[in-house]
């Protein structure tokens, strides 16, 4: 009985040894991985942002005669950042076999007019494009080319079953491809100058007066703060 004993004692300690040996290895292994290692499943991998030269456009539907505030607004703030990032000519596309062409000729002068008083001084390219259907709306379209972040690939796609009952697809416990597409698309978007992905900017010079205001405060046994407005 006490060798059996023994045994069974032995097999049972020598399997709590194996799980600790094991679980001190795999704590090891995730301990050496860096937080920012990029693996193969993960969606920065799949779905890298790249640095691009793409267009930038804008499309204005003409609604009358002449251009109304919110077709100002908005070709003024198209010229304003052609001015600040754009690259090379601006084109103006004029739709072509609309039941607007009457309006289309006069809605894209004043456009013209519109972009030369916001001070752009540059190459301005014109020309038409044939529409589909004539009874659709279709827009005087003005794009430029400029530095964008994007996708190299859209989003939804979906090259493999997540559930595969005649295979082992979905079967492997990894992410499924699509999975992070939407995020790093919404990302971008919300990128106001996409050369921050590539560097920081500049330090702004540092305000000397707080510095020196901190320091003595520092040296005197102050708690460093800014002064309290005043009430009054």
């Amino acid at each position: 009985m006490s060798i059996d004993r023994f045994h069974s004692f032995g097999a049972a300690g020598a399997c709590r040894a194996l799980s600790l040996i094991g679980l001190a290895l795999a704590t090891g292994a995730c301990a050496s991985k860096a937080p920012t290692e990029v693996t193969a499943n993960d969606y920065r991998a799949r779905h890298q942002i790249a640095l691009t030269e793409g267009p930038v456009s804008v499309d204005v539907f003409p609604t009358g005669r002449t251009m109304d505030a919110n077709t100002r607004e908005k070709v003024r703030a198209f010229s304003a950042s052609y001015l600040r990032e754009g690259r090379g000519p601006l084109a103006i596309q004029m739709p072509r076999g609309t039941l607007n062409d009457p309006y289309v000729k006069t809605m894209t002068e004043a456009i013209r007019r519109e972009i030369a008083a916001a001070g752009v001084t540059g190459a301005v390219h014109i020309g038409p494009y044939d529409v589909a259907d004539s009874k659709m709306a279709s827009p005087i379209r003005l794009s430029y080319l400029a530095l964008s972040a994007r996708l190299p690939q859209s989003c939804g796609q979906w090259p493999a079953d997540l559930t595969s009952g005649s295979s082992l697809q979905g079967w492997d416990n990894t992410t499924y491809w699509n999975h992070g597409c939407a995020y790093q698309n919404a990302f971008v978007q919300q990128i106001a100058d996409p050369r921050d992905l590539a560097g920081p900017r500049a330090e702004t010079p540092s305000d000397v007066v707080m510095r020196t205001r901190a320091i003595k405060q520092a040296r005197e046994g102050q708690t460093p703060q800014v002064p309290a407005a005043s009430s009054k």
